[in-house]
């Protein structure tokens, strides 16, 4: 089994590295794969080099005074290509970010099972806050498996689902 695992954050790469030390630790089962997209370069690097994870793939998108929408497409195109290189049976990311979002896009797109990690959490405001309530409802809208992080979330992922 191939797992692709997408962060580009500090706190999606601080959330993530236990899950990818774990997914190492069973290289006679699983080929673990992890994907950087840059997003907070400086900071994410910090966490990537404390926790000795160097990334199979760094896509370094981000651009002075990039768009949220340029940004979004860049990630789009980028993590489409790593999906279909890759071919991974399950991608897995974590939290609310743009990355997140397109990164279960790309999955579903690509039909390829999705793991979210952190997944449930609301605020009952599409705006608040922006964009990232809409992000983590869509990453749970695609989701394949679901990692909650309290009974709330997961009390949250059972009223939604309704497909």
């Amino acid at each position: 089994m191939t797992v692709l695992s997408v962060f580009g954050t500090r706190p999606e790469a601080i959330k993530m590295a236990p899950v990818v030390k774990e997914l190492d630790r069973h290289r006679d089962r699983v080929r673990s794969i992890t994907c950087s997209v840059g997003q907070h370069r400086e900071m994410l690097d910090q966490v990537l080099n404390l926790f000795e994870i160097k990334p199979d793939y760094d896509l370094n998108l981000m651009r002075p005074n990039q768009t949220l929408s340029q940004l979004t497409a860049d990630l789009f195109a980028g993590l489409d290509g790593v999906v279909r290189e890759v071919r991974p049976d399950w991608i897995l990311a974590q939290g609310d970010t743009t990355t997140v979002f397109v990164a279960a896009m790309v999955a579903f797109y690509c039909r390829v099972s999705f793991g979210h990690v952190e997944a449930g959490l609301r605020t009952g405001d599409m705006q608040k806050p922006f964009p990232e309530e809409l992000n983590r409802r869509i990453a749970d809208m695609t989701a394949s498996r679901y990692f909650a992080p309290t009974e709330r979330a997961r009390q949250a992922l059972l009223r939604e689902r309704s497909y």
